[in-house]
């Protein structure tokens, strides 16, 4: 099975996300420098997660991206369904049917046997994906991940976020 390099960008993004603090957030356009994204392409994927309710979009010009709920409420299937969509991996295009060999309808009275096994097999793929947590992944990597990669990474969320304003300094502006 092949996911698309848009599951990839969406998950590295949420788990960038899960970093910020605090009610921060992060422009799409610095989510896109930090994966050596287009921010054309990112911005779809963005928009396909804020519409999962896994991002929130944040406008204005202080706005940008964040986690729409806590980290450990996010699994990678959340994830992985948002950008491919919930059909599932492979579809039987009942090609049995066809072909010199192929026989009366009534013969293929029983469902296929191989679309049967895929969907085991798929059933098993989304439960494994259910159980993968985001802020596990976080975790993960900053406490087994390279420690100048983490530097790096932890230091560019610094830069880059944006925080939220406080409702006292919103309501004297």
């Amino acid at each position: 099975m092949k996911l698309s390099e848009g599951v990839e960008a969406a998950i590295h993004s949420a788990a960038m996300l899960a970093r910020l603090e605090g009610g921060a957030t992060m422009p799409g356009s610095a989510l896109a420098e930090a994966f050596g994204l287009s921010p054309s392409y990112l911005l779809k994927h963005l928009q396909a997660l804020t519409a999962a309710r896994i991002l929130e979009s944040v406008p204005g010009p202080a706005g940008g991206y964040r986690l729409a709920r806590p980290a450990e409420t996010i699994s990678l299937l959340d994830i992985v369904l948002a950008v491919e969509g919930p059909r599932p991996a492979f579809r039987c295009g009942e090609i049995r049917q066809r072909g010199p060999v192929k026989l009366d309808a009534s013969a293929y009275a029983r469902p296929c046997n191989i679309n049967a096994a895929m969907l085991r097999a798929e059933k098993a793929y989304r439960a494994a994906l259910a159980a993968e947590r985001l802020s596990d992944i976080v975790t993960e990597y900053e406490t087994q991940g390279d420690p100048r990669a983490v530097a790096a990474s932890c230091a560019f969320v610094t830069q880059r976020a944006r925080p939220q304003k406080s409702t006292a300094t919103r309501s004297n502006t």
